[in-house]
């Protein structure tokens, strides 16, 4: 099956209908593979997702591993995270600004003696201040900006636990930690198991080289 022209795993049980495609064309090496992950009710009462019963496995040279599903919660911490130490980048760099504004207004001359006056100019030092913070308000609503545009992507797209009622199709995205390497840097191939209600869905996945 196609979905927004990428081939779908497709996988139905009793009560539930599953499709499974890559988030992304490419992979991203050593990256985390994200799958959009689509689920329709197709029985008569409301069933249960939850992402917890998510099971991912890779399988390398006859061995299985167990793959985390980073859930909704972890990016969320993680952005958070991201967002505090862009803030103190911001901060550090106002900070530098600031200062170099205080030190504008000053400026050294000659002497006849040979010896090097100072000067101070309060025009130049408000000009520079006012710049300093014109480009200090900026970095910080750019950098406020970002954190809410971030947080927004993860609530609109990573999937959630869900009660979907009869007929009702729900999904998102479903991100897994990074597989380990592969021997030769070929094919990964992991199972998903997918649990809506009482169903368990399946799903084989091999993921190519990045780039392939």
């Amino acid at each position: 099956m196609m979905r927004d022209g990428q081939a779908a795993l497709v996988s139905r049980q009793k009560s539930s209908l599953v499709l499974v495609r890559p988030a992304s064309r490419q992979v991203r090496a050593n990256g985390r593979p994200v799958f959009v992950v689509a689920i329709n009710n197709l029985s008569k009462g409301p069933v249960d997702f939850r992402v917890a019963q998510v099971e991912a496995t890779q399988h390398v040279a006859g061995s299985d591993y167990g793959m985390q599903v980073v859930t909704y919660e972890m990016l969320v911490q993680e952005e958070k995270n991201r967002q505090v130490a862009a803030a103190v980048f911001t901060g550090l760099a106002a900070a530098g600004n600031a200062y170099s504004a205080s030190q504008a207004g000053y400026g050294h001359y000659p002497t006849p003696s040979g010896r090097t006056g100072t000067f101070y100019s309060p025009t130049a030092a408000t000009i520079a201040q006012s710049n300093a913070t014109a480009q200090n308000e900026a970095m910080i609503a750019a950098t406020v900006e970002t954190g809410q545009r971030n947080m927004a992507v993860l609530e609109q797209s990573v999937i959630k636990d869900n009660t979907l009622m009869p007929g009702e199709w729900y999904g998102g995205q479903l991100h897994l930690a990074p597989p380990v390497a592969s021997e030769g840097g070929g094919a990964k191939t992991y199972t998903i198991v997918i649990t809506v209600g009482a169903d368990r869905h399946v799903i084989d996945i091999a993921q190519g080289a990045a780039g392939a």
